[in-house]
């Protein structure tokens, strides 16, 4: 008594300028005159029990009106609240007024109109609504708020659970507990410090609540649930009293019939769609939590993780909207057709593609709106007398076709069936069916746009492969060709025969290696004991009638790598061929080579055209880029610095124009194996 007493004054003095604040002053006002007189009547003082009870009825209808303070709402019934509202608050305040005036009846005249036991009832109903609005308050709290709050509401818990523990367990038993009834004054002291640190704490959270329509369905959904049971609990009480012999077993078969009835309405979609347009009629100003709704959509349209996930996705979400089950949805395809793609409750039924030039199509474009056939069917002219499709038309009970809309792109078309519950559409509606709807075209053109870039990223991998069979192949026929002009001239030469053995079975090899690759483009990198002395040597054999002749100086010896021969020679072929065909006949190109711990190096030099710094930064390495013109395709040197890099190895570059170009070819060493 002397807490709430203390804590009365302290909020009188610093915390009135709120509503919470006046109604937290009332309330522990209330809690001080009630403890008062229990402490009192504990002393020996003769107080009559319906002025404690009394008391007791106003500090708890003071207490629920500090919930309604952090709901913000008036615990006076209002029609401008709403219906919904105004009739819960009303039955809050039936509840109270019902208990009031039967303890006030109860003191005047010595009679209590209703049995103990409906009394205790009351009581009980008094504090599980606490409860209930106390839970709701928690929930729809929001995180930041939350921290305001969150002692001030661990108080009331506690006094509304132990008021709902007291008299429960008196209603069970027919008789208030002692040991229960002397704890409570303790229990309510105990409430103090935390509402306490609740004042403190609002100088730095805002105390407030913003009320969701998920808490007032849960809440509507719980006292219902609430009253129901009470009702169930009453009539099994009666049942058992008036039963004789059979009371209880036909108490028990009561209440677990009445069980299955209230797990059947619960489970219910069509009742739970009826509830959500009932609170969504008579509660808010909006019928939409748009915020709750655009997580919602975003989050189920970004899971759909494949095209066909997504249009059932579509269907699902925008049928959601307006509780609608069954649809189905077209979508624009490549010759400017909306194709049906998805169908959601409508298995049987077969639909046809949409021109894309169409009157429905045409409509969309221009109008930008939901057409609802129900609508159509009674008055045509609302929708410019469009021709719709048939095959939506026998559709069982169709109801609103919506565009799927990117910019000025309708990229799909969703049809939807009768919802489960009778909706009355007003612009509300009509407005987030077509924010969705746009959304959902937007995740359609992205979907497609990934599937069309994937399919270019397929074809450049396939044109890629097939510009380095070209250069490949382009390459043999140079050196056939070169065989076949110098073959009139030294076909009788045996040494001219027995090199040009040698270059054809090269050029099977080489061609041979190619068809491989074609076979298994994805085969894995072969790697075996390479001796690069011994590659080198075959670079300069086919090299030797070059103009200008290279010039190479090569150790004694051998320097093992690991590799594919033929690719290693081509590497290194392709760096001397490019070397060659960018110097003049009279000028130089060398190739010396040199080791170091673990690598083997390669040095390439010219005395050519040279290339600029800009070229070598931007465009040397890249394939398809060029300084031969028409007559290179830019790959040999992409190509072997590509291999070298899957090696372990490198190219780096120097250059400078009319000097010439040196090219260092690093290559990972190692020992020979066995």
């Amino acid at each position: 008594m002397l807490a709430f007493s203390l804590l009365s004054v302290y909020i009188l003095q610093r915390f009135l300028r709120r509503s919470i604040d006046r109604s937290l002053f009332l309330a522990t006002a209330f809690s001080s005159i009630w403890l008062l007189i229990l402490t009192l009547q504990s002393l020996g003082y003769e107080i009559e029990v319906f002025v404690r009870y009394c008391f007791e009825i106003l500090r708890n209808a003071a207490w629920i009106g500090v919930l309604y303070s952090l709901l913000g709402l008036t615990l006076l019934p209002s029609r401008k609240q709403g219906m919904r509202r105004f009739y819960a608050t009303a039955g809050i305040l039936a509840l109270f007024s019902s208990a009031l005036a039967l303890t006030l009846y109860h003191g005047i005249s010595g009679v209590l109109p209703v049995s103990t036991h409906t009394y205790l009832i009351l009581m009980v109903a008094i504090s599980l609504a606490g409860l209930l609005l106390l839970e709701q308050a928690w929930r729809n709290a929001s995180l930041y708020s939350r921290g305001g709050v969150q002692y001030l509401k661990i108080a009331m818990a506690a006094m509304f659970g132990y008021d709902f523990f007291l008299y429960s367990d008196a209603l069970l038993f027919q008789t208030i507990s002692n040991s229960i009834w002397e704890a409570r004054g303790a229990v309510n002291a105990l409430a103090v410090p935390l509402i306490t640190l609740t004042l403190l704490q609002s100088r730095k959270h805002p105390i407030g609540i913003h009320v969701s329509r998920q808490m007032v369905f849960h809440s509507t959904t719980f006292v219902l649930a609430g009253v129901y049971l009470l009702v169930i609990s009453a009539g099994g009480y009666y049942i058992s009293f008036f039963g004789g012999s059979w009371g209880e077993a036909l108490r028990v078969l009561f209440i677990f019939a009445c069980l299955i009835v209230l797990t059947i309405l619960v489970s219910s979609p069509v009742l739970r769609a009826k509830v959500m347009v009932f609170i969504s009629k008579n509660f808010f100003d909006y019928k939409y939590d748009y915020r709750d709704e655009w997580i919602k959509s975003t989050n189920a349209f970004a899971n759909a993780s494949q095209s066909d996930t997504l249009h059932t996705q579509i269907i699902q979400v925008l049928g959601a909207l307006v509780g609608a089950q069954r649809g189905a949805l077209w979508v624009l395809d490549d010759e400017n057709q909306f194709t049906p793609r998805a169908r959601l409750q409508l298995e049987d039924q077969r639909f046809e593609p949409i021109d894309g030039n169409a009157e429905l199509i045409e409509f969309f474009v221009q109008q930008d709106w939901v057409i609802n056939l129900d609508e159509y069917i009674l008055d045509p002219t609302k929708y410019n007398l469009i021709e719709i499709p048939e095959d939506m038309l026998r559709q069982k009970h169709p109801w609103l076709i919506l565009p799927l809309r990117m910019n000025t792109q309708i990229m799909g078309i969703v049809l939807l069936s009768d919802p489960v519950a009778p909706i009355d559409l007003n612009w509300e509606n009509y407005d987030l069916l077509r924010i969705v709807s746009a959304q959902a075209g937007s995740y359609l053109a992205q979907t497609q746009i990934q599937e069309r870039l994937a399919e270019a990223r397929q074809f450049e991998a396939v044109n890629k492969t097939s510009a380095f069979l070209v250069h490949d192949i382009k390459t043999i026929i140079a050196q056939l060709s070169l065989l076949v002009k110098n073959s009139e001239r030294h076909k009788s030469n045996p040494a001219f025969v027995d090199d040009m053995i040698s270059t054809t079975r090269h050029t099977v090899e080489k061609m041979d290696h190619l068809l491989q690759q074609i076979r298994n483009p994805s085969k894995e990198m072969i790697l075996e004991d390479v001796n690069l002395v011994e590659v080198l040597h075959e670079v300069q054999s086919s090299h030797k009638n070059a103009q200008p002749s290279p010039q190479f100086s090569m150790p004694e010896g051998e320097i093992w790598i690991q590799g594919d021969h033929s690719q290693i020679k081509s590497a290194i072929d392709h760096i001397v061929q490019n070397a060659l065909d960018a110097t003049a006949k009279d000028g130089e190109v060398s190739i010396t080579t040199k080791t170091a711990p673990g690598y083997a190096y390669i040095f390439i030099q010219d005395s050519g055209v040279g290339m600029s710094e800009d070229f070598i930064e931007k465009h040397l390495f890249k394939p398809f880029e060029s300084t031969k013109g028409l007559t290179g395709m830019g790959i040999g040197v992409y190509q072997s610095r590509d291999y070298l890099k899957r090696l372990g190895g490198s190219i780096s570059v120097t250059s400078e124009l009319n000097v010439g170009t040196c090219f260092t070819l690093k290559i990972p060493t190692q020992a020979k194996k066995g």
